[in-house]
């Protein structure tokens, strides 16, 4: 489903990632690890696009989505943030009701019938394990929920797009254990529908949810893939003495 090849991505005079080549399995999840600083949202950031809003940013490198090159001139980058959607370290609902936060980028895309509205608000926070929690209260503000709720809500948007990708950087990093753990449960119970990209410092997490992991380190002031496969592989044999000394804990 994704694909990149030799990726890399500038600010300015800085590489923050040099020659990623990367791969996702489509209904897969795939898990970005490795230390602070090594260019792994960077290269999240860079598969939708969201590059784009950063005005020093520069790609070399291909990245290609079901089979599409998203730099191509056919490419639009609306749509293309539609069918690869982002989550963010922090939960950033908007301020508005939570109905609001649902259909306002439903209304946006062309879906004006209520029943059609409602009927996709109760799906998507029915999948997100949220409807009973506010179903009584879809009018009262977003800002009102917990921490673990807004993220859910966050996901529940994203998907209401009906996109083919999630992208996720360290969507658990901002919580408690508690909301933390209902988040993962809710990404593991994506596989398959969606494909989705992780990124996160949660080494234990990556080896509970992830179907794949990449591992990123600096190089000669640069973020690389020093280490990519099948999870349990990873982990238990991987063959670069640098990531094997980072899963297990060692080094970084």
């Amino acid at each position: 489903m994704i694909r990149t090849e030799l990726l890399s991505v500038h600010y300015g005079a800085l590489t923050a990632v040099r020659n990623a080549s990367f791969y996702v399995i489509k209904g897969k999840i795939a898990a970005i690890v490795g230390p602070s600083g090594c260019g792994k949202s960077s290269f999240l950031s860079a598969i939708n696009r969201m590059t784009d809003l950063t005005p020093a940013a520069r790609i070399t490198g291909q990245i290609f989505v079901d089979g599409t090159d998203v730099h191509s001139s056919h490419q639009d980058a609306a749509e293309l943030r539609r069918s690869v959607g982002m989550i963010f370290q922090k939960p950033n609902p908007f301020p508005m009701s939570i109905r609001r936060n649902i259909q306002l980028a439903l209304k946006e895309h062309g879906t004006r019938r209520r029943t059609d509205l409602d009927t996709t608000t109760e799906r998507v926070l029915q999948d997100v394990g949220l409807w009973d929690e506010v179903k009584d209260r879809l009018d009262s503000s977003a800002m009102e929920l917990s921490g673990g709720q807004q993220q859910r809500l966050c996901i529940a948007r994203a998907i209401a797009l009906q996109p083919q990708v999630l992208l996720m950087d360290e969507p658990c990093s901002a919580l408690d254990p508690i909301a933390s753990a209902k988040v993962e449960s809710l990404i593991e119970s994506l596989r398959g529908r969606y494909t989705i990209v992780i990124v996160t410092h949660n080494l234990a997490q990556a080896r509970r949810i992830a179907d794949q992991v990449s591992v990123f380190w600096v190089r000669d002031g640069a973020g690389e893939i020093i280490e990519q496969g099948p999870t349990m592989d990873v982990f238990s044999n991987a063959s670069n003495h640098t990531a094997a000394a980072y899963l297990a804990g060692v080094k970084g």
